[in-house]
């Protein structure tokens, strides 16, 4: 497999537009290694190697232990992921795969609960953005370096 283009390079004005979403996440108040769980959960689901990839590594280089990454793609079934990060992997996984059913009530009400309505929509967001980044890294075919 090869790579189709570099968004970046061909379309600098909508990378541009991305990289704006992707500041917006410093100032939320998302803890910077479960934004990377997102990154990683929500890639491994759309099947972009390039994003699980860099993002594994940056989580890794956050303090990630391999054993959690390697349990990521089963957390329901792993001690290892605490309950705020079992809330914010199945907003990841519903919100991904929303043809299935979408954010149900009951995690979006846990949402709430745990993290506010700001956290809850900032979740939202989070999830939204790699998602899109997903997109364009399986349509451009970017591969892990």
């Amino acid at each position: 497999m090869k790579t189709r283009f570099l968004m970046n390079e061909t379309e600098p004005g909508a990378y541009a537009a991305m990289l704006a979403m992707e500041k917006y996440l410093s100032t939320t108040g998302i803890a910077p290694l479960h934004q990377e769980l997102i990154r990683i959960r929500a890639s491994q689901i759309n099947g972009c190697a390039f994003c699980v990839d860099k993002h594994s590594k940056d989580a890794l280089k956050q303090g990630e232990t391999t054993q959690r990454l390697l349990l990521l793609t089963v957390w329901r079934e792993s001690p290892q992921f605490t309950e705020e990060e079992r809330v914010i992997l199945a907003m990841t996984e519903e919100i991904t795969l929303i043809s299935q059913q979408g954010l149900t009530d009951e995690t979006y009400e846990k949402a709430v609960a745990t993290f506010g309505l700001n956290g809850a929509a900032q979740l939202i967001m989070a999830v939204n953005i790699i998602n899109a980044w997903n997109r364009i890294g399986v349509s451009t075919r970017r591969i892990p370096a």
